[in-house]
């Protein structure tokens, strides 16, 4: 799962949108467990998301201090804007979820921990 386009990031809507909580259900058979794993997956597209975001201001990153050297950059601002439309991670960790693009596993199995 790499880094997404701008066209891909329009596929998952923007906007909260109820559930059905059986759905949830019973993709694992337990609304908490499928709870968890979106919140899991939410937590590390959050993480994946802000690297990214830093890595591009950081080509913007000043070496100086100096109070006059502090301007807005236009490219930089376009790059903030663009993140923040972005839907929020836990929408597209629901997306993922619902669509089985999502592989999780209990502790049960192997010993090895929820989440992808």
């Amino acid at each position: 799962m790499g880094q997404k386009t701008k066209e891909e990031a329009k596929v998952v809507s923007p906007y909260i949108t109820s559930q059905d909580l059986n759905v949830l259900t019973n993709k694992t058979g337990n609304l908490y467990r499928s709870l968890n794993i979106i919140a899991k997956r939410s937590t590390q597209l959050k993480a994946r998301q802000k690297e990214e975001l830093h890595k591009k201001l950081e080509e913007f990153a000043s070496t100086t201090d100096n109070l006059e050297e502090v301007i807005e950059n236009r490219e930089q601002i376009e790059i903030s804007r663009y993140y923040e439309k972005l839907p929020k991670t836990t929408l597209e960790a629901t997306d993922e979820f619902l669509r089985d693009d999502l592989y999780f596993r209990s502790k049960d199995e192997e010993g090895t921990a929820e989440g992808e």
